[in-house]
């Protein structure tokens, strides 16, 4: 299997001095390739001068996570990409298990190792954790993350899971499958890219995997910071642009009003507690997901959907469990019996 392991990098120069060596030094025989989004820094004379055995994609403009891999993957021919934030540290022998997981199962779309906090090592990382999942109402969670409470390592979750999506952080993906389905939809810009194609992956037919003898580590926040409301709108936005464009006709107008609802509920907590830039993201976020509307019908035209029996679903509401009943952790949400690990 030729593997490519990409990361995109935006002005990101100090983090690739940082967090690239981890890379290349445990790559194995995969390639290491970086896509630099029209960055303004110094960050293409670092790669050149610094990293001149990593292969270099240089993008005309910035158009996000999502349109810079559509843009740069076109210029990397492999079996199997691995794509991966700046600001990932990868530790010894994290490659090969994902890489065998491809191997073993040709059904499998995409995968992510565990992901662990670069500042908090002791504990699950925000995005994407042990594997990602989604409730009723499309709130995506992890294994070991739910909102913002982090895990400890020690909940040991010791198993490969197939999950609803795995983190753009870290997501490895059949690049035959990937350009099959048209890559990553561009409009996101950024957030919920990843989501986004791990559903329409499934909907082919494709599993999506957390492969837990690999493991990483993420800073976290490198692009945006988790506190910033720039992230805000896109989160809002572009979690409810998926669901237009991929929930089941029979669900999709019910699901996306109640959701709207309970996002309204946040934007007024966030009114209540002071965060005016926070509570004017969400009502813009809602204001765009209506002018997205006729792009979203020209999808829907040409492609199949589907939610319910896909894996990861969790068929409740995630918000209700933890603001309401007190569930913390994942384990609390889907007992361990009722899981499904994959085993191989």
């Amino acid at each position: 299997m030729h593997t490519a392991i990409v990361v995109l990098n935006y002005n990101g120069s100090e983090l690739l001095k940082h967090y690239l060596p981890s890379v290349i030094q445990h790559a194995g025989n995969a390639e290491v390739w970086v896509i630099d989004n029209c960055s303004t820094d110094n960050s293409v004379d670092v790669l050149k001068n610094d990293f001149p055995n990593v292969k270099l994609v240089i993008n005309q403009q910035n158009t996000g996570y999502a349109g810079g891999y559509n843009e740069g993957l076109k210029s990397i021919c492999a079996d199997l990409y691995l794509l991966i934030n700046s600001d990932i540290e990868v530790t010894p022998g994290w490659l090969a298990p994902i890489e065998q997981a491809f191997i073993d199962d040709a059904n499998l779309g995409a995968a992510q190792p565990i992901i662990l906090a670069d500042q908090k090592r002791t504990h699950y990382e925000y995005a994407g954790a042990a594997g990602g999942f989604i409730d009723t109402y499309g709130y995506p969670f992890c294994r070991g993350r739910i909102f913002d409470n982090l895990e400890s390592e020690q909940t040991a979750y010791a198993s490969d899971i197939d999950c609803f999506w795995a983190s753009g952080a870290c997501i490895a993906v059949r690049a035959s499958a990937f350009h099959k389905l048209g890559g990553f939809y561009p409009e996101y810009f950024a957030h919920m890219e990843e989501i986004d194609l791990c559903w329409r992956l499934q909907a082919a037919g494709f599993k999506i995997r957390c492969v837990h003898q690999s493991k990483v580590y993420h800073l976290g926040g490198g692009t945006l910071n988790y506190q910033n409301s720039k992230k805000v709108y896109l989160n809002f936005r572009n979690n409810l642009i998926m669901m237009g464009r991929l929930l089941p006709e029979k669900i999709r107008k019910s699901t996306i009003f109640k959701r709207m609802i309970l996002d309204g509920i946040s934007a007024v907590r966030f009114l209540l507690t002071g965060k005016w830039s926070f509570f004017k993201a969400i009502l813009q976020a809602h204001l765009d997901y209506y002018k997205h509307q006729e792009k979203i019908t020209d999808f829907r035209k040409n492609h199949l959907t589907k939610f319910e029996d896909l894996d990861g679903v969790y068929h409740k509401c995630i918000v209700a469990d933890y603001f309401l009943k007190g569930k913390k952790t994942f384990s609390e949400v889907i007992p361990q019996q009722t899981q499904t690990s994959h085993n191989g």
